[in-house]
């Protein structure tokens, strides 16, 4: 059950719907895809919680308050981002991975860090775009029904002789055959000319702070019929016809202003950025080689996290209750090792414990996502029916945690490489294996595998 937000924080506590889960419930919602890390997930349903809270709070106290950012400490493939992205689509908030190792200090040639708060507001604008499109649909549909019709069936010229009303009645009878007919899809064949709008490409680079992205957009709102304002005609079928007329509606009835407004509002109260790679920016200045701009990153992140004003297409976004989940293994470095600012603005810090052999026999099962669920579905659309026995999931499981200890840990995602080597063969020759019905048990695990497991050189590889 997603979490319903207010469109604008001036509405009164009051209205605003009491139907937020709990923290126990959210931690439900994170159990039916994520196995195990008990202690970020109840991290994680704190802060979601605490937003709630601070949503009901007199304006003036709710602005005081700021969000509990996370710092989520452990190996790759344990499920840290895995937790982030839930959560987001758990609460339909704008979410945005970004990792932190993309950044370079002012200065240097790469991203800057208020690009992130950019990306965010885009995705954002595009999630309540979508929820507004949504609402007019059905009145686009039938304005877009109209407008095709006009094209299939101009309306007659109007004259003043008795016969102007038997004409109206003649085309109004010819139109509703049209319409019963374009409605079951009869007409779709047809042939109409339309007056579509070019989309050209901005000729025309400009590299500055803002990022070029956002320079091009403001070059194609200065000059709308230099840059993609004109119009052609184009032939086409009535069934392309009704997509393109379909989406000029849409623009047209959904107040994008509006939408911006509220995206905005979104972003600055419900964001979330999750900020991986933490660990590959931990560390003080070296003075030279590819880590001299660390600490300088560090510190271009210091702001954006304490709460500043970020300026994007959509207008002035402030990021004081952005909430940011930072994450990274912290092999080489440690937390410690972050500056002490930075260090400050993520009070919480909860470390993912490894998985084992128990784990990956859980997130091979249980998960609503399981991954032997998910390859049983894509042979079924083969029309092949394919059954894991428990001890072919044991092996499974037995065979990746053997690798991560012998070479590299990359966690859960071991199980993909293992499982769809398993399945090589049998995905191969879905489509003319002619025993419909297939059973992996644990022999057939090892014999697929039997080659790779005993040369090192080769698990190295292929595993």
């Amino acid at each position: 059950m997603p979490i319903i937000l207010p469109e604008t924080l001036e509405r009164p506590a009051a209205e605003i719907p009491d139907v937020e889960l709990t923290p126990r419930e959210i931690v439900a919602e994170l159990d039916k895809y994520i196995i195990g890390q008990k202690a970020a997930k109840k991290a994680v349903a704190i802060a979601l919680r605490n937003r709630y809270r601070r949503r009901r709070l007199p304006p003036d106290l709710a602005d005081e308050i700021a969000p509990k950012n996370i710092l989520m400490i452990g190996p790759t493939g344990v499920g840290k981002t895995e937790i982030s992205r839930r959560l987001a689509k758990l609460t339909s908030s704008p979410f945005l991975k970004i990792e932190a190792s993309k950044f370079t200090e002012v200065g240097y040639v790469g991203r800057d860090v208020e690009s992130m708060i950019r990306d965010l507001v885009r995705i954002s604008v595009d999630m309540v775009k979508q929820e507004k499109v949504a609402e007019i649909v059905e009145k686009a549909r039938a304005s877009a029904e109209e407008k095709l019709l006009d094209i299939l069936l101009p309306p007659p010229k109007r004259r003043d002789d008795a016969s102007e009303e038997e004409d109206e009645t003649r085309f109004h009878d010819t139109r509703e055959k049209l319409r019963a007919q374009l409605r079951a899809g009869l007409l779709d064949d047809r042939q109409v000319e339309l007056e579509v709008k070019e989309k050209t490409t901005p000729p025309v680079e400009v590299v500055s702070n803002a990022g070029i992205e956002e320079i091009g957009f403001q070059i194609q709102e200065l000059l709308p019929g230099f840059l993609g304002g004109r119009t052609k005609r184009r032939r086409m079928k009535v069934k392309e016809a009704r997509e393109i007329i379909l989406e000029e509606e849409e623009k047209r009835l959904v107040d994008m202003d509006q939408v911006s407004r509220l995206a905005v509002e979104r972003v600055e109260q419900s964001g979330i950025i999750f900020l991986d790679e933490v660990d590959k920016i931990a560390g003080r200045e070296s003075g030279r080689g590819p880590d001299v701009s660390r600490e300088g990153v560090q510190r271009d992140l210091l702001p954006i996290i304490e709460g500043t004003t970020v300026n994007t297409r959509s207008g002035l976004v402030r990021t004081d209750h952005i909430l940011f989940i930072g994450a990274g293994a912290f092999h080489v470095s440690k937390p410690s090792d972050l500056i002490p600012e930075l260090q400050g603005r993520f009070p919480i810090r909860v470390e993912l414990t490894p998985l084992n052999k128990e784990d990956f026999v859980r997130i091979l099962t249980e998960p609503e996502n399981a991954l032997i669920r998910q390859y049983e579905a894509l042979m079924g659309t083969e029309g092949v029916r394919v059954a894991f026995t428990p001890d072919a999931v044991d092996e499974i499981a037995d065979i990746a945690e053997k690798v991560n200890a012998d070479d590299e840990n990359i966690g859960a995602r071991r199980l993909h490489t293992v499982v769809e080597k398993v399945m090589e063969d049998i995905s191969f020759a879905a489509p003319d294996i002619a025993e419909k019905s297939l059973r992996i048990d644990r022999d057939y695990v090892r014999d697929h595998l039997k080659d790779i497991l005993v040369s090192q050189d080769l698990r190295r590889f292929i595993l």
